[in-house]
């Protein structure tokens, strides 16, 4: 299917989440994924113990050899950090890729509790970011912080994601996995309806990377053509597998098994038609 995807993220040497998930999900979705690297993080399951930012006219000349050269049919934001990497992301997307669909997951806090986004750099996503959005993927403490509502249930899901389609989101997918419960709520909310999404919760300490993973199986699917509510349940259903696959590595928060879509039958077979050819 394939389908061209940017990555603008922070990069992740454990491999479990950031640009390293990035790549790896689109892979998984048969997507072309290219980067735009806005931070090195020195990160093992355990969290994070080291940020080095990528300075802005780098981060901008990756962005634009990546759309003059290859194009893409979305672009994914990840980790901007802070409010003069956002200014500098936004100001180079606002060119020749303003028409291209934006699936921003408004990174705050990694998985082992650690600041990925300044405090004084939220006024800026809102006011910078989410009116680029296609898609906003916040999860339940990020949509407090960015719509400045308490988010404890699924009203209260309703209510956040109102506030962040009237700054300027096409559409938001609130993520209610940090809500208490046997069932796991997921709400896609546009101007026109809502989908409300529901699965049995996995408990597993190996999450690292899903929220990162969801976000780009969903930019995958929006850069193959797929309409927003099958692209969303595809990734879902890919990071659900995905989790149950899990590795079991690292003595933290674990990573993803983001190969569960490869096909060990087919790579035996080319492994085999290698082997008898002369």
């Amino acid at each position: 299917m394939h389908g061209r995807v940017l990555v603008v993220a922070g990069s992740d040497s454990g491999g479990g989440a950031g640009i390293q998930a990035d790549i790896k999900a689109c892979a998984a979705m048969d997507a072309y994924a290219m980067t735009a690297v806005t931070a090195l993080t020195a990160q093992d399951t355990l969290g994070v113990h080291g940020v080095h930012p990528v300075p802005g006219d780098f981060i901008r000349q990756q962005i634009r050899l990546c759309l003059d050269d290859i194009g893409a049919d979305t672009v994914k934001t990840g980790m901007l950090g802070d409010a003069a990497t956002i200014d500098v992301v936004c100001d180079a997307l606002a060119g020749n890729a303003a028409a291209i669909p934006l699936v921003a997951d408004p990174v705050m806090v990694a998985k082992g509790g650690s600041n990925l986004l300044a405090p004084d750099a939220v006024q800026t996503m809102i006011r910078r970011l989410l009116p680029r959005a296609a898609l906003l993927t916040p999860n339940i403490p990020e949509a407090a912080v960015l719509s400045g509502l308490s988010v404890s249930n699924l009203d209260e899901m309703r209510a956040a994601a109102a506030v962040l389609l009237r700054m300027g989101a096409r559409a938001v997918l609130l993520k209610g996995g940090h809500l208490d419960g046997a069932r796991l709520l997921d709400l896609l909310a546009t101007p026109a309806d809502e989908v409300v999404f529901e699965s049995v919760r996995i408990d597993s300490r190996h999450t690292h990377g899903t929220g990162c993973t969801l976000a780009s199986a969903i930019a995958a699917g929006l850069a193959q053509g797929m309409e927003l509510r099958d692209a969303v349940a595809r990734a879902r259903n890919f990071v659900q597998l995905a989790l149950r696959q899990a590795p079991g590595l690292g003595q933290g928060h674990g990573p993803l098994n983001h190969g569960v879509t490869i096909d060990p039958a087919r790579i035996a077979a080319l492994t085999d038609r290698a082997a008898v050819m002369p």
